[in-house]
C-alpha cells in the first residue's frame, strides 16, 4: 500500500516523491489511493482560492490562478489525455487508427476545443462558488476526478493496448472498495454546498458522466488507455464543479 501511495502521488501530481515498486498489485493500490491524493491536491488549491478571496482578488481572476496551478500541479497530464481521447473519438476511425491518432504528439481541433471548454467551465464554476464553500468544493471535485479513475480501473474493463498505463492498471480494482470511497467522497460533498444534498448529487452525476465516457471508449477503442483515464479525471472534476456552482447559484 505504501508503494501504491507513492505511485499515486507521482502519477497524479508533480510532488517530488521517490518511486517504489511498480507492478499490477501496486498499480491497483495506487488507483485506490487516487481519490485521497486528489483530495490533498484539492485542499492546496482550495487554500489558494480562499487566500485570494480574503485578499479581495476578483473571483474569476482567482479562479484562473487556481485552474492554472491545478494544471501545473499535474503536469497538464490529464488535460493532454482529454485532448487525445476526444481527438480519437472525434476521428470516427476504427480502433487501431483511433489509437494511432491518440498517440500522436500534436493536438487536433477536437482536442483543442475540449481543453478550452473544460478550462473555461472550471474557471466559471470556481469563480461562482461562494467563499464559504470554495475550499470543500475543490477538495470534493478533485477527489471525484480521481475517483472516476478508480471506477474506470475496475475488473471487467479491458485495456485497449497490451502495454502502457492502461494495461498496467486496467482491471486492478473492484467495486467494493470503489463503492466505499464513493460513499466517503459523497459524505464530504454534503458540506460543499449550503443546501447539503446537491453535493452528493453532483458527485453521482460526475461519476455517471465518466462511466459513460469509459463505456464509449471501450466500444470505440476496444478498452481504456492512460489518455482515457486523464479524460475521466477532467470530465468528472469539471462536472462536479459545475454541479456545486449551480447548486450555489
Amino acid at each position: 500500500m505504501l508503494d501504491g501511495l507513492r505511485l499515486a502521488v507521482t502519477t497524479f501530481t508533480v510532488a517530488p516523491v521517490r518511486g517504489g515498486r511498480v507492478d499490477r498489485a501496486t498499480a491497483g493500490a495506487a488507483m485506490l489511493w487516487a481519490p485521497v491524493v486528489g483530495a490533498a491536491l484539492g485542499a492546496v488549491l482550495g487554500a489558494v482560492a480562499l487566500g485570494l478571496r480574503w485578499a479581495h482578488a476578483p473571483a474569476l481572476l482567482g479562479a484562473v490562478v487556481v485552474v492554472a496551478l491545478g494544471a501545473l500541479g499535474t503536469r497538464g497530464l490529464h488535460l493532454d489525455g482529454l485532448a487525445d481521447t476526444v481527438d480519437g473519438l472525434g476521428s470516427y476511425a476504427g480502433p487501431e487508427r483511433a489509437l494511432e491518432i491518440m498517440k500522436k504528439p500534436d493536438v487536433g481541433p477536437f482536442g483543442v476545443a475540449a481543453i478550452v471548454l473544460t478550462l473555461l467551465g472550471q474557471v466559471a464554476a470556481i469563480g461562482a462558488l461562494p467563499t464559504a464553500t470554495v475550499l470543500p468544493g475543490l477538495v470534493v471535485a478533485t477527489a471525484t476526478g480521481r475517483l472516476a479513475v478508480t471506477w474506470a480501473c475496475r475488473g471487467g474493463v479491458p485495456a485497449a493496448r497490451p502495454s502502457g498505463l492502461g494495461a498496467l492498471v486496467a482491471g486492478t480494482t473492484s467495486w467494493v472498495p470503489a463503492a466505499g470511497l464513493t460513499l466517503l467522497v459523497a459524505a464530504a460533498a454534503v458540506w460543499a454546498t449550503h443546501r447539503h444534498w446537491p453535493g452528493p448529487v453532483a458527485v453521482a452525476v460526475a461519476l455517471a458522466s465518466s462511466a459513460g465516457l469509459v463505456r464509449h471508449a471501450v466500444q470505440r477503442f476496444g478498452g481504456v488507455t492512460g489518455d482515457v483515464f486523464g479524460a475521466c479525471v477532467e470530465v468528472a472534476a469539471t462536472v462536479t464543479l459545475a454541479g456545486l456552482a449551480w447548486a450555489s447559484a
